[in-house]
């Protein structure tokens, strides 16, 4: 198979490349293959593979009851692929999952929120078929979440506001410096009055799958107007909640209530992070077709530009509105101008 072939050819890959940057190349072949487009995998590959470093080594076995000290160190990465890659080995995958979840959930931001991100990508799949090259993939991805887990600050508690998705995500308040990276713009929202009452007012009614496939349009759509900012990064504004939202179905009930606080919370975390202060025009929503969005996508070569449209035909499937193809087209532009 297109997507196990391709999984193999990328295990001797480490989970970033220059630094913080992530290997997007598992969760894009995921998402190719999710939308027909095995023709392209092996071929966008070669372009981007170019790119990785290889697979780090570790300097020490982690043992199974001292899990919470290398848990965030980057350092610890090549000992977290190694212990993943035991864990994977030796329980059902969802129960390797379950165990987890809870654990690397707090972390939500790790990676800016790739960790999360990359565990969706290889969850969905496992749910379609179970391969040994796919069980790897979810090991990997839970070993790059624990090695840069890194938590936001603490949402509030009590009985606050319920709001339409795209409400919240405009009072969510703007981090006031914004000329440096992620980790520097996160550490801000401790200090922003708001963000303890937004960060806990999830918004929405009904089941958390509802809730969180909801966020997610609601992020889709806002990037029309608001991606223009920080193309790029705000797109993990949706398509961290439709990880969360992709390994629901592979998650016990007991931790659905917490998964969608988190999706929530990193959603409205990036939107702080990277908004700019005024919204643009909306993209219009012209007359396009999934199909072509993706094919719009994969035309650019970006994976951001893929895993984006990806999440925004997911949306579209379940709300039919054509605003979200139309945010998926747009993203493109604004991510890879040239396309």
């Amino acid at each position: 198979m297109v997507l196990d072939d391709a999984l193999i050819r990328l295990r001797r890959t480490g989970p970033e490349r220059d630094g913080w940057l992530s290997n997007h190349a598992p969760m894009a072949v995921e998402a190719l293959v999710r939308h027909g487009r095995q023709a392209t995998v092996h071929r966008w590959l070669d372009t981007y593979s170019a790119r990785l470093e290889d697979r780090p080594r570790g300097i020490a076995r982690i043992p199974a009851q001292e899990w919470r000290d290398p848990l965030g160190d980057p350092v610890r990465t090549g000992d977290w692929l190694t212990y993943f890659e035991r864990e994977a080995s030796l329980a059902p995958w969802r129960d390797v999952l379950a165990t987890w979840w809870p654990r690397l959930l707090p972390g939500i931001a790790a990676g800016a929120t790739h960790g999360v991100i990359r565990v969706g990508h290889a969850v969905r799949a496992l749910l379609d078929e179970e391969t040994p090259a796919r069980v790897a993939e979810l090991g990997d991805g839970l070993a790059y979440w624990a090695a840069r887990w890194q938590p936001l600050a603490p949402a509030g508690r009590g009985p606050y506001r319920r709001t339409d998705p795209r409400a919240a995500l405009d009072a969510v308040p703007r981090v006031p410096d914004q000329r440096f990276g992620i980790r520097n713009r996160l550490a801000q929202l401790a200090h922003l009055p708001d963000w303890a009452e937004a960060a806990g007012a999830v918004p929405g009614e009904g089941d958390p799958a509802t809730r969180i496939a909801a966020i997610v349009a609601a992020a889709v759509r806002r990037h029309t107007t608001h991606g223009y900012g920080s193309p790029v990064m705000l797109v993990h504004a949706a398509t961290a909640p439709a990880a969360v939202l992709r390994t629901l179905p592979a998650l016990p009930p007991s931790l659905h209530a917490a998964s969608l606080e988190a999706a929530w919370a990193a959603s409205a975390a990036v939107t702080a992070a990277y908004s700019p202060a005024t919204a643009s025009a909306p993209a219009p929503a012209g007359s396009l077709d999934p199909g072509s969005v993706i094919d719009n996508a994969v035309t650019s070569g970006d994976a951001h530009a893929i895993k984006f449209a990806d999440a925004a035909v997911e949306a579209w499937t379940g709300t039919g509105d054509p605003v979200l193809l139309a945010a998926g087209c747009h993203a493109t532009e604004l991510i890879s101008p040239r396309a």
